[in-house]
């Protein structure tokens, strides 16, 4: 998800969005554990955006 997407979204959905990546990452790393996943830069993607979100939340509490 772009920054701009990210400035788009309400509080709520904000952190409704972190939380639903957050298990999405997790899934990923068990399915890495007990199988062979295709495709390892979903990793990255993901955490790249739990911490675009996580800043946007950041810059908007200190606002």
């Amino acid at each position: 998800m772009k920054a701009k997407a990210v400035h788009k979204l309400g509080d709520e959905e904000l952190a409704i969005e972190v939380d639903t990546l957050r298990k999405r990452l997790f899934e990923l790393k068990t399915q890495g554990v007990t199988e062979k996943i295709q495709n390892t830069s979903q990793y990255g993607k993901i955490r790249k955006d739990i911490a675009r979100m996580l800043t946007e939340q950041t810059l908007r509490s200190k606002a």
